[in-house]
């Protein structure tokens, strides 16, 4: 892999591994983290050892950690997953789990490198996303790392008996 970092924010990202485990349920339990997902059930270890084991190492997953640069620490995570090899396009997660990550810009720069990644590395076409249609924050900061915004979907899931509105957002690579 090559090296991906932002200077300029002050993150890199390092491949996931099982030591993340712990961390990483944490971060995906925190009520801020969660509402923001269309899965929206606690997470166990068990749960993501099976993730490792089932998606990321079958090749269906990349996973990566959102490390600062200054001090190593461990921000948050992006993925890309179902990995569709045969049409090149990937759907796009990023969770920031670390209270100092936000607001200053980190998701928007490691979606930037997970999309040099996706294309570069995986060789993909396509990178897409779903947004709950009320992230505002979320959706901004995708649309500053290149997505745009193709649909949304009215009444799409269901969450604690609320219909929710859901955005597909999606970035082609240049050609």
């Amino acid at each position: 892999m090559n090296s991906y970092k932002c200077e300029a924010v002050g993150i890199y990202l390092r491949a996931m591994t099982v030591e993340d485990t712990d961390s990483i349920v944490a971060w995906r339990n925190q009520a801020s983290v969660r509402k923001n997902f269309i899965y929206q059930e606690l997470f166990t270890v068990e749960g993501h050892l099976r993730w490792i084991r089932e998606m990321v190492d079958t090749g269906k997953v990349v996973q990566f950690i959102i490390c600062d640069l200054a001090t190593d620490q461990a921000l948050g995570s992006v993925y890309v997953r179902d990995i569709d090899r045969t049409h090149h396009k990937a759907e796009y997660g990023i969770f920031l789990g670390e209270d100092s990550a936000r607001g200053r810009g980190v998701g928007t720069a490691a979606a930037k490198l997970m999309l040099r990644y996706c294309f570069e590395e995986l060789g993909l076409h396509r990178v897409y996303l779903r947004a709950f249609a009320d992230n505002i924050a979320a959706i901004r900061s995708y649309e500053k790392a290149g997505f745009v915004k193709e649909a949304v979907l009215r009444d799409d899931v269901c969450i604690d008996g609320v219909f929710r509105d859901i955005v597909w957002m999606a970035i082609v690579k240049e050609s």
